[in-house]
């Protein structure tokens, strides 16, 4: 912001001295107009030094993807966006075989175990009775009467989440891939952290009767903003946060009318 080239400087007038027409050393004072030097900035130093910024859902240091910052009148927006309670979708790989103290695979190995029978199907029976459990726990937090009006509407709408404070809920989640030892699994949810998505992989393979670390967990999606919102590292500038900030305008109002009214 400070790179931008700033507007001229303000101008006022003042009379100065300056020779008289008729000559012979005589001075008058002549109406001129000359900037305003409390606008330099070698005087009143850089434009912006206090540019308020503000995180939304974090990420911690072993998980990446979709990272949404606020700027300036976008902190409120921010807390607006957090009453919303939007579901959040990650991509989350994981390894059969060996088990670790924090269910990374960069943990410490805690045991090995086999996996050659575990087969797709049975990955997928396990994530149906996850996504069912999870379901109910839902219409649970949510303090909706199923048999109403209002809960159709808000059936029909998406709107069923729970709004206030609740345990991580996973509202649904398949699989992608499946080549073993590896997999990979969508996983659409609500409330939660990356270390309880780490520890649902590592109680996965306790249901298959084996053990599984996650290898990776990627946030593709963060209520109304995607991967493709999201700006790389190369484009940290002001031009392409500017325009990031007016492409996701729209997104941003139409969510907050349709969920906060």
């Amino acid at each position: 912001l400070n790179a931008v080239p700033g507007r001229a400087p303000r101008q006022r007038v003042r009379f100065l001295p300056a020779p008289a027409p008729g000559g012979g050393g005589a001075v008058e004072l002549v109406a001129a107009r000359v900037p305003v030097l409390a606008d330099h900035p070698l005087v009143r130093g850089p434009r912006f030094r206090k540019l308020k910024i503000g995180a939304g859902h974090r990420l911690d240091v072993k998980a990446s993807g979709v990272f949404v910052l606020g700027i300036g009148h976008g902190n409120k927006l921010l807390t607006d966006l957090y009453n919303c309670h939007l579901t959040k979708v990650y991509t989350v790989g994981g390894l059969f075989g060996k088990a670790t103290d924090d269910f990374s695979d960069t943990g410490n190995l805690v045991e090995k175990t086999t996996f050659d029978h575990i087969t797709r199907e049975k990955l997928e029976r396990i994530l149906a009775v996850i996504q069912g459990t999870n379901q109910k726990a839902l219409l649970m937090y949510s303090n909706i009467d199923m048999k109403t009006q209002e809960a159709y509407e808000l059936a029909v709408k998406g709107l069923i989440r729970p709004m206030g404070k609740s345990p991580p809920v996973i509202t649904a989640v398949r699989c992608l891939q499946f080549a073993l030892p590896e997999f990979q699994l969508e996983i659409h949810c609500l409330h939660e952290t990356q270390q309880h998505l780490r520890k649902m992989v590592h109680e996965i393979g306790l249901e298959l009767k084996s053990s599984a670390v996650c290898t990776q967990v990627r946030r593709i999606r963060d209520g109304v903003f995607t991967v493709d919102d999201a700006l790389p590292r190369t484009q940290w500038n002001l031009q392409s946060i500017q325009e990031a900030i007016r492409n996701c305008q729209l997104k941003v109002e139409t969510e907050l009318e349709k969920t906060l009214g």
